[in-house]
């Protein structure tokens, strides 16, 4: 049918009909997911939060203030495999966070300054402060 109309007719149909099909592959119904992690541990930051990034073997920002029970969304960038781990009081730990993997974890409910590091490579270290 498309072959009996004149060229410009043609291109006025196909032009939108190739932009529907763009938008139809793009639409994110079931493609698959950057992170790793299990969907109970995957996050995105723009659900809320605060957001660590474990890069070149440190914690970006070192120093994270949020308020009780906010989400923490960690992502590591690094090649090796990492840990946020609260120091004292078991108060957080991510478990072992795999290259390329995103997870989350809850700040505590009881304001105060809680020092973590990664127990793996125990010279990282970074500090949550909830309030």
């Amino acid at each position: 049918m498309l072959a009996l109309l004149p060229v410009r007719a043609r291109a006025a149909m196909v032009v939108p009909l190739a932009c529907a099909a763009a938008l139809t592959g793009c639409s994110g119904g079931g493609g698959g997911s950057a992170s790793s992690a299990s969907p109970s541990r995957a996050a995105s930051p723009s659900t809320g939060g605060a957001v660590i990034t474990i890069k070149d073997f440190a914690f970006h920002p070192a120093t994270v203030t949020v308020a009780p029970g906010t989400k923490v969304t960690v992502t590591n960038k690094d090649a090796a495999t990492h840990t946020v781990t609260a120091t004292a009081d078991k108060a957080f730990d991510t478990g072992q966070v795999k290259s390329g993997q995103t997870v989350t974890f809850t700040a505590p409910a009881r304001p105060g300054s809680y020092p973590y590091i990664c127990t793996i490579h125990p010279t990282m270290n970074g500090s949550l402060t909830v309030r």
